[in-house]
Protein backbone atom coordinates (compact mmCIF):
# COMPACT_ATOMS: atom_id res chain seq x y z
CA UNK A 1 0.00 0.00 0.00
CA UNK A 2 2.28 2.55 1.14
CA UNK A 3 2.00 6.51 2.28
CA UNK A 4 1.28 9.00 0.06
CA UNK A 5 2.60 12.33 1.09
CA UNK A 6 3.37 15.49 -0.66
CA UNK A 7 5.90 17.03 1.30
CA UNK A 8 9.34 16.47 1.61
CA UNK A 9 10.24 13.42 3.41
CA UNK A 10 12.66 14.98 6.02
CA UNK A 11 10.23 17.27 6.99
CA UNK A 12 7.87 14.74 7.81
CA UNK A 13 9.96 12.66 9.46
CA UNK A 14 11.53 15.62 11.88
CA UNK A 15 7.16 16.28 13.02
CA UNK A 16 6.87 12.75 13.31
CA UNK A 17 9.75 12.36 15.76
CA UNK A 18 9.01 15.72 17.63
CA UNK A 19 5.73 13.90 18.07
CA UNK A 20 6.72 10.52 19.00
CA UNK A 21 9.29 11.98 21.60
CA UNK A 22 6.36 13.02 23.37
CA UNK A 23 5.06 9.40 24.18
CA UNK A 24 5.74 8.24 27.41
CA UNK A 25 7.87 5.21 27.94
CA UNK A 26 8.60 5.70 23.76
CA UNK A 27 12.39 4.56 24.43
CA UNK A 28 10.60 0.64 25.22
CA UNK A 29 10.75 0.06 21.84
CA UNK A 30 14.46 0.18 21.84
CA UNK A 31 14.01 -1.93 25.28
CA UNK A 32 15.33 0.80 27.43
CA UNK A 33 14.65 2.11 30.77
CA UNK A 34 14.05 5.63 30.76
CA UNK A 35 17.21 5.67 33.00
CA UNK A 36 19.00 4.20 29.83
CA UNK A 37 17.18 6.54 27.76
CA UNK A 38 19.00 10.23 29.61
CA UNK A 39 22.06 8.29 29.45
CA UNK A 40 22.50 8.65 25.89
CA UNK A 41 24.17 11.06 24.91
CA UNK A 42 21.48 13.45 22.53
CA UNK A 43 22.73 12.64 19.21
CA UNK A 44 22.32 9.13 20.39
CA UNK A 45 19.06 10.34 21.24
CA UNK A 46 17.93 11.72 17.71
CA UNK A 47 19.39 8.88 16.28
CA UNK A 48 17.50 6.81 17.76
CA UNK A 49 14.19 9.00 17.20
CA UNK A 50 14.95 8.93 14.02
CA UNK A 51 14.93 5.37 13.53
CA UNK A 52 11.53 5.34 15.21
CA UNK A 53 10.20 7.84 13.01
CA UNK A 54 11.56 5.97 10.15
CA UNK A 55 9.95 2.30 11.02
CA UNK A 56 6.60 4.01 12.06
CA UNK A 57 6.52 5.99 8.80
CA UNK A 58 7.16 2.72 6.72
CA UNK A 59 4.98 0.32 9.09
CA UNK A 60 2.00 2.80 8.61
CA UNK A 61 1.97 1.90 5.00
CA UNK A 62 1.15 -1.66 5.51
CA UNK A 63 -0.94 -1.29 8.90
CA UNK A 64 -3.07 2.00 9.81
CA UNK A 65 -2.95 1.90 13.04
CA UNK A 66 0.51 0.98 15.01
CA UNK A 67 0.83 1.05 19.38
CA UNK A 68 4.18 2.67 20.49
CA UNK A 69 3.74 2.83 24.73
CA UNK A 70 0.85 3.91 25.24
CA UNK A 71 -0.23 5.78 22.08
CA UNK A 72 -2.19 4.97 18.93
CA UNK A 73 -0.29 6.22 15.71
CA UNK A 74 -2.51 6.14 12.81
CA UNK A 75 -2.11 6.64 9.20
CA UNK A 76 -5.32 8.59 8.06
CA UNK A 77 -4.76 8.36 4.16
CA UNK A 78 -8.55 10.26 3.42
CA UNK A 79 -7.21 13.17 5.51
CA UNK A 80 -3.56 12.62 4.17
CA UNK A 81 -2.36 13.02 7.88
CA UNK A 82 -0.55 10.69 10.38
CA UNK A 83 -2.06 11.70 14.16
CA UNK A 84 -0.19 10.19 17.42
CA UNK A 85 -3.05 9.79 19.65
CA UNK A 86 -2.45 9.66 24.22
CA UNK A 87 -4.95 8.23 26.32
CA UNK A 88 -8.04 9.36 23.53
CA UNK A 89 -6.33 13.12 23.33
CA UNK A 90 -4.59 13.82 20.10
CA UNK A 91 -1.01 14.60 20.84
CA UNK A 92 0.91 15.27 17.30
CA UNK A 93 -0.82 15.89 13.68
CA UNK A 94 1.86 15.38 11.19
CA UNK A 95 0.45 16.86 7.74
CA UNK A 96 1.89 14.31 4.90
CA UNK A 97 0.76 17.29 2.57
CA UNK A 98 1.90 21.04 2.08
CA UNK A 99 -0.45 23.65 3.62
Amino acid sequence: MGIKFGREYEDIIRDLMNGLGHVDGFYGFFEMSEADWHELPEEDRQECLRTLADDVFYGLGSEPLLQIADAKVRYMKDRHLIQIDHDDQVVTIVRLTSA
